[in-house]
């Protein structure tokens, strides 16, 4: 038999938190956003779940050939915009919307031969210091598009650094309301964490809000917020099982370096998953893993092929056990990613980006 570890992709959750952001900013639009083939999970894998969504956001050309062929006939933004002059071509072919966020994209457009004019976001650096014009050189870039005759319609945008902390978006909000409050077009604001933390009451309408992180079930202000809090569901689980049993006395090591003593008679399950799967080698003893549905932790250092995990809390497991590394359990349990990623000082996103070739992966409920 195949070595017993994969990762499930839930596609009625994807549809679940799909409808969150909806219900969370009900007069927007909304993107789903599937960079970085889909924060991991597979854009083909994604497709159903978040098929509802009025349009798809990614980064490169490639992402939105495979969302083309798919079958998807309506809008798809380019998040990072063209990074060459010919790209518009594709844009042309693709009939692919893109963000224009400094002078050589607004140079490419005026030199681009095309009989199809494109819609363009034009995005303001309202204080990320990432991509976009200054608030006080926003408007000469508008107006410079505006008299491109290759250019159809301009949406306005711009990206929250804090909305997921203390800080807010207040800031941002006024420096980008101040620059635009007279220019026509649509509005595009809000990230995960705004359009679940600051959509009532928003002082600037977002036409369209862009929901990344909290399609794939991780709360984006976590550990503030978690999963249940947002009403997101786990969209990817990973899972295994055990394949060997030990049992250690007082005094005995676990793993490479030795890094874990059993302080008392401990009996661990060795777990048919490492590093080499996705799983992060930087995660310490005590990170959470769920055990025939029991929560328990790891213990010594993640091997390339292997893990240990006590199983103290869950006596009667054995070889066969099944391990979930994180997302949805047996018996209804449920192991946030958010959990894991915080007890190994990462987040949601890297895990699920992380994910390896080598582990197989299904999609289904």
């Amino acid at each position: 038999m195949p070595r017993p570890i994969e990762a499930h992709i839930h596609s009625a959750a994807l549809a679940h938190n799909l409808a969150r952001a909806r219900a969370a900013a009900p007069d927007a639009r909304v993107w789903a956003v599937v960079k970085a083939d889909a924060y991991g999970h597979g854009i083909e894998r994604v497709f159903e779940g978040l098929r509802g969504a009025d349009g798809f956001a990614l980064l490169d050309l490639a992402e939105a050939e495979r969302v083309r062929a798919l079958g998807w006939r309506g809008p798809i933004l380019l998040l990072e915009g063209c990074f060459e002059a010919r790209d518009l071509e594709t844009c042309s072919r693709l009939n692919l919307w893109h963000v224009v966020h400094c002078s050589e994209q607004i140079d490419w457009l005026a030199a681009h031969k095309t009989h199809q004019s494109q819609r363009v976001f034009l995005k303001m650096n309202s204080g990320m210091n990432r991509l976009g014009f200054r608030p006080e050189a926003y408007r000469a870039a508008w107006v410079r598009l505006n008299a491109l005759p290759q250019v159809d319609e301009i949406s306005l945008m711009t990206h929250f650094s804090d909305a997921d902390g203390d800080r807010g978006i207040a800031h941002q909000v006024a420096a980008f309301a101040a620059a635009t409050h007279d220019l026509p077009g649509e509005r595009s604001l809000s990230n995960s964490a705004a359009v679940l933390r600051h959509s009532a009451g928003a002082p600037v309408r977002s036409d369209w809000v862009r929901a990344g992180i909290l399609c794939y079930g991780s709360a984006p202000d976590f550990p503030a917020h978690d999963i249940r809090h947002w009403g997101l569901r786990p969209t990817m689980t990973l899972r295994s099982r055990l394949i060997a049993v030990q049992q250690l006395q007082a005094g005995d090591t676990v793993g490479y370096g030795s890094s874990w003593t059993a302080s008392e008679p401990t009996r661990i399950g060795i777990v048919a998953c490492g590093y080499a799967d996705g799983y992060p080698r930087h995660a310490g003893s005590d990170t959470p893993v769920l055990v025939d549905g029991v929560r328990t932790g790891t213990v010594g250092r993640v091997s390339m092929d292997m893990l240990a995990v006590d199983l103290a809390p869950v006596s009667a497991a054995g070889i066969g056990s099944e391990v979930t590394l994180w997302g949805c359990g047996p018996g209804g349990s449920v192991l946030a990613i958010d959990d894991v990623a915080h007890a190994a000082r990462t987040i949601g996103y890297e895990l699920m980006c992380a994910l390896a070739r080598r582990v197989p992966v299904t999609v289904g409920e």
